[in-house]
């Protein structure tokens, strides 16, 4: 039941630290409350402790470091933008690029993009944000379609985050009803979802149980909230279905993370397809 030390990690949401909070204007465009709009993370008042004093002369070497600190082996991470390349090139053992599909209402524009960033960075995976999109565009939107086939294609998993969304955003689009139809509809896609399905994570485990290819990851979630749900979900018949997700330097610490990590009441035999042995599946990383 204890946390297994010495355990290798794949974090399937990580970053690096930057200067400034630019990267969150594409929510900060749809924001309508003034006190979200002043947040440096849009989502901030759901967090104690955002980790906004790190070192950025060096991003990359903050999060490895981090990384190398709490034995986190690889990390998914952005292919774009100037920390991203330095990382990939770099150090191409400890970051597994992923795409972001940034307006799925431009449809073949986001096909294409995938597509280069596989033909470009050979990236392992691809995520969106429905309820961040802009206008938003939900789950099972028609619009999606064309990416969910194109990930079939390449054979790559998509992240997709489902249930209410932290920043003050309709959640409409993210309704984990919404999921079962993609699944019927795409029963080769690899569909990971992340942050939480709250509060419809009953739900969600119900669908993880009735689709071979549906996985749920734990990003934007200190452990000690993880829902009750999915530990029991994971303990009982979902072990190989459940994979870990940070969110530095988002909105967590790993050290919050890894402090919070050893009380959660796991199964031994757990431990590690939650830790490694499901993402690095999920990701095709010995392939």
């Amino acid at each position: 039941m204890a946390f297994p030390l010495g355990v290798p990690v794949i974090d399937t949401m990580i970053a690096f630290p930057t200067k400034d909070s630019s990267q969150y204007d594409f929510i900060r465009r749809q924001l309508k409350d003034s006190e979200s709009r002043a947040f440096a993370f849009p989502a901030e008042y759901m967090f104690k402790s955002v980790p906004h004093d790190l070192p950025t002369d060096d991003p990359v070497s903050v999060t490895l470091g981090e990384m190398d600190r709490y034995n986190v082996e690889k990390g998914l991470i952005g292919c774009r933008g100037e920390a991203a390349q330095v990382a990939l090139r770099t150090f191409p053992d400890r970051f597994v690029p992923s795409a972001t599909i940034e307006n799925p209402s431009d449809v073949m524009g986001s096909v294409r993009g995938l597509v280069a960033d596989y033909e470009t960075h050979g990236v392992k995976a691809v995520g969106v944000f429905p309820a961040g999109t802009y206008p938003q565009v939900a789950i099972n939107d028609e619009k999606m379609y064309p990416i969910y086939a194109k990930c079939v294609e390449l054979g790559i998993p998509i992240f997709v985050c489902a249930g209410v969304p932290g920043p003050r955003l309709p959640f409409a689009p993210q309704k984990v009803e919404l999921i079962d139809q993609v699944m019927y509809d795409f029963p080769d896609l690899v569909f990971v979802t992340r942050h939480g399905c709250e509060p419809w994570t009953e739900l969600a485990v119900k669908l993880l149980l009735k689709w071979p290819n549906l996985y749920y990851s734990t990003s934007a979630f200190a452990p000690k909230y993880y829902p009750k749900d999915i530990i029991d979900f994971a303990n009982r018949r979902g072990a190989d279905k459940v994979i870990y997700a940070g969110y530095f330097p988002m909105g967590l610490t790993l050290e919050r993370i890894m402090r919070d990590m050893q009380d959660v009441p796991f199964r031994d035999e757990v431990w590690p397809k939650f830790l490694h042995e499901n993402a690095r599946r999920v990701l095709k990383l010995d392939a």
